[in-house]
């Protein structure tokens, strides 16, 4: 999502609790000066965009499609190739960059053997700062605010600086000169990266940001296949409402086992299958632009998720898990205790600590697979299209060049050498290659690949498991089906001030505490109406107001 751009940062509406749980609120840092007042809304422009390209990637077992399913892949390259030449730091002072990790802390440089070789291939230091992503918003206002900026940052998926334009303009490179149109082929795994991805980098009529590209849609969570086959369902087709949903879970429900249908929450599934619109619908006749909380389909959804919570369907005590428990919550349905699990889809496949391998490391009968949105009402938000971006500090051209080079490997499309380095590490060492010639991660290599190269940016997604063919093949499914349903969110064609301010604030704090106490049973539904005035009355009427405004000055497109 975006705090009205296309689709980035905020995505953790997925992972960060399905909606139904609280998240600490952290303040927003006021940006240098007072240029806050006269921020506006507007359009964006998209004549600034980057020309992209198709990479040159290796030819998928599952080819992907243009509307953007994800190829996927069985096997790995045998011999990966270069797609970025020669040492692209030679001869450049050590780069400071800073990013958020989910993952534990990988080891240090000097007993990382994967972040050596990277360091060797690029030719230059890369000094890469990885908090932890509970705290990331905290350590990015407090480096904001001592101005001794990184060279290059991600921007928070959650709070940030209170007048976002004032900041960009004060601190950070205008990267149009750079990349915009043909300037992005002198980095082409950059110019691979889909233009729509792209937006997100975009305020008003200049190119700041270099997104940190994902699969289009955080996707509907995960779900344990082999238990809702034990209760009759063998397919999500077979859920036919969102009353069947509530059925299911029922079944799936057997406490004496200290098995729940749900753990966490299920909000954002619940909302999707219900058919609500991706936080703003925006009448294309009349310009006007409804809430997600106004709408009939998001209420319902709350009423069906208060009605699974009253039926014991929850597991006890992880509605009321903030995301510093994520880990908490996630190892509970790891580890048998849940049906159903509200996650980012891209946590399914991934290396070692994905859900695909960590539960086959727990009990290879666990058959975890994607969830889709049921019901013919269904739809599915566009709330992955980007993870955040990252911002680069004012610098010489010859330095904004250096970074953009550093940003340009990273972002290696699959099965490159560079790829292979940043997700696998040293062959021998943190990988070996299994009967199949896939790379399979070591118990080091594990730890090693850990560095959070990936949160700075990264190339066109695709879909690869060493360890599991099956689970590349549901991953694709999933993907035939989320990816034709995806929706179109209006809001992200344009910047309203007082929502990059407080949409994914403030205001997105307001929402889950709200939806939280009712989903519990502390409020009821009689409340939900008093919680949608308070949501507008303190920014998103006037978030309204502002988009309103700038779609009638135009696209921009």
């Amino acid at each position: 999502m975006s705090r009205s751009t296309p689709i980035n940062r905020r995505t953790l509406l997925r992972t960060s609790l399905g909606l139904g749980l609280g998240l600490a609120a952290t303040p927003l840092l006021t940006a240098c000066g007072d240029g806050g007042t006269a921020e506006k809304s507007a359009a964006k422009s998209g004549k600034v965009l980057p020309s992209t390209v198709a990479a040159n990637s290796v030819k998928a077992d599952l080819p992907g499609t243009a509307s953007g399913v994800p190829s996927a892949f069985y096997s790995y390259p045998a011999t990966p190739v270069r797609s970025v030449k020669g040492s692209p730091l030679k001869g450049a002072k050590p780069i400071k960059a800073m990013t958020e990790t989910y993952a534990p802390p990988a080891p240090a440089r000097g007993k990382n053997p994967a972040w050596q070789a990277v360091e060797k291939r690029l030719g230059g230091t890369v000094d890469l700062t990885a908090v932890p992503a509970d705290d990331y918003a905290t350590k990015f206002s407090t480096m904001v605010a001592s101005g001794d900026i990184a060279d290059v940052f991600m921007y928070p998926e959650f709070g940030g600086v209170d007048h976002k334009a004032s900041f960009l303009a004060a601190q950070c490179a205008d990267l149009t000169p750079f990349l915009s149109g043909d300037k992005v082929k002198a980095y082409p795994n950059l110019a691979a990266i889909p233009a729509v991805a792209w937006r997100s980098g975009l305020y008003g009529d200049k190119l700041y940001g270099v997104p940190i590209s994902r699969y289009g849609t955080g996707g509907a969570g995960f779900y344990r296949h082999d238990l809702f086959k034990e209760v009759g369902v063998d397919s999500l087709d077979q859920i036919t409402d969102l009353d069947r949903f509530v059925e299911v879970c029922k079944e799936l429900t057997q406490p004496k086992k200290k098995q729940y249908a749900i753990i966490a929450g299920a909000t954002t599934m619940l909302a999707m299958s219900a058919g609500a619109p991706y936080f703003w619908a925006m009448d294309k006749k009349t310009g006007k632009f409804t809430a997600d909380l106004e709408t009939d389909e998001f209420r319902s959804a709350v009423e069906v998720a208060a009605k699974l919570y009253k039926a014991g369907c929850y597991y006890p005590g992880t509605l009321a898990m903030t995301g510093a428990q994520k880990a908490q919550y996630t190892d509970l349905f790891k580890n048998g205790k849940g049906a159903f699990v509200y996650d980012g889809t891209p946590a399914y496949l991934q290396p070692g600590t994905g859900y695909v391998d960590s539960m086959a490391a727990i009990d290879k009968s666990f058959d975890v697979r994607p969830f889709v949105p049921v019901g013919d009402k269904a739809v599915t938000w566009p709330d992955n299209v980007t993870l955040s971006e990252s911002y680069l500090k004012k610098a010489p051209k010859a330095r904004i060049e250096e970074v953009l080079r550093l940003l340009d490997f990273i972002a290696a499309p699959f099965g490159t050498e560079e790829y292979t380095l940043i997700n696998f590490g040293v062959e021998g060492t943190d990988h070996k290659r299994d009967a199949k010639g896939n790379p399979v991660l070591t118990d080091k290599g594990t730890q090693d690949v850990g560095v959070p190269w990936g949160k700075l940016t990264s190339g066109v997604p695709a879909l690869f498991s060493p360890t599991s063919k099956d689970a590349v093949t549901h991953a694709h499914e999933a993907y035939t089906k989320l990816i034709p349903k995806l929706i179109k969110a209006d809001f992200m064609d344009y910047t309203s001030p007082t929502w990059d301010s407080k949409g994914f604030g403030s205001l997105y704090t307001l929402r889950l505490d709200g939806l939280k106490d009712i989903i519990s049973g502390r409020k009821s539904m009689k409340d939900y109406d008093a919680l949608v005035k308070e949501y507008l009355a303190k920014g998103g009427e006037q978030s309204r107001s502002e988009f309103e405004e700038a779609a009638q000055k135009g696209t921009g497109k």
